[in-house]
């Protein structure tokens, strides 16, 4: 009888085991198990109607450098019918159809503000309100991520605004190419926002200047060939259109973005590496080819000039939208 019970719990805790056994399984594959991809709102401000877009020039650039980023921000305005499609100006229209339709603005004392239909953003105009140099470098030309809100109180940013600090190709600043090849945040007092980004040509092209660079990692594929003839000026306007995108869809953190608020991933940067239909790690996409020059872009701007920028994340599908 003893004999026949201590079989009888044997039996019961193999089975007990497999039972803990299973569940732990269950768990585990539900923790590799992948999450789905949210980029979602978090009921703070985003900033719309007419922004006032001022530039500080940070070291030394000539004056076809500024005016491949001028006319990109000129370009963000342009009525759709100014150049063909695809175009810039219908790139930041997917930022209102996809993100500010859905948030509410920021007020005149640089507050949110909400309450029915009336609360919500407007579409998003960019206004090109001027420009500053500091040719001279008086910071340094080492700069650290606490300067970046003080040089651009510099440039002067209405309220709703954006301050676009531009560093030159010999200016390091903290984290760039190891960590970051721009950032944006606010800038303190003055209800706007500040977004930098540097030149990395000299410095990581193939972290910040790709795909018109060879990459740092990765698959090994022939660079692509800028549309301005410029490869750290066709980077830096990659990533100041992420940027932007990023201030004026999550300006001061509580708006629209996925992941930890302090390494949020946002509208442009949770497509990072995708330019056209079919990209993957390495390969830009499917895009649009100049016949006369070989440069490859996806969008038409000001003047005539072409542009490769990044694709946006839609909250709606969790995919990545692109312009071609």
């Amino acid at each position: 009888m003893a004999k026949k019970q201590s079989l009888l719990l044997a039996m019961m805790l193999v089975v007990a085991g497999l039972a803990v056994s299973a569940m732990a399984d269950r768990k585990l594959m539900s923790l590799v198990k992948p999450q789905p991809n949210q980029l979602t709102y978090h009921n703070g401000a985003v900033l719309s109607g007419d922004i006032p877009v001022s530039i500080l020039w940070y070291g030394r650039f000539t004056p076809a450098q500024k005016t491949v980023v001028t006319d990109f921000v000129l370009s963000l305005a342009a009525p759709l019918q100014a150049a063909p499609a695809p175009s810039v100006s219908q790139w930041w229209g997917s930022i209102h159809r996809l993100y500010l339709s859905k948030a509410v603005a920021v007020g005149k004392n640089g507050g949110a503000h909400g309450g029915g239909g009336g609360g919500r953003a407007k579409n998003a105009r960019v206004v090109l309100s001027g420009q500053v140099s500091d040719e001279g470098c008086s910071l340094g030309k080492s700069l650290k991520l606490s300067q970046l809100p003080t040089l651009a109180a510099r440039a002067r940013p209405g309220k709703g605004g954006v301050a676009l600090v531009l560093t030159a190709q010999d200016v390091a600043v903290e984290g760039f190419c190891m960590s970051r090849c721009g950032t944006h945040g606010p800038v303190s007092r003055a209800g706007a926002a500040y977004a930098w980004v540097g030149n990395s040509a000299t410095q990581c092209p193939g972290q910040c200047a790709w795909p018109f660079h060879q990459p740092v990692y990765g698959p090994q594929a022939a660079p692509l060939v800028p549309p301005s003839g410029d490869v750290g000026m066709d980077g830096m306007v990659i990533n100041v259109a992420s940027m932007v995108a990023g201030a004026v869809t999550n300006p001061f953190g509580d708006g629209f973005y996925q992941g930890e608020r302090g390494a949020a991933l946002e509208a442009a940067t949770a497509c990072t590496g995708v330019y056209g239909k079919g990209a993957y790690p390495g390969y830009a996409g499917a895009l649009l080819v100049d016949k006369a020059t070989g440069a490859s872009y996806n969008a038409h701007g000001a003047h005539g000039r072409k542009y490769l920028l990044p694709a946006l994340f839609d909250p709606d599908t969790s995919a990545c939208s692109t312009l071609v």
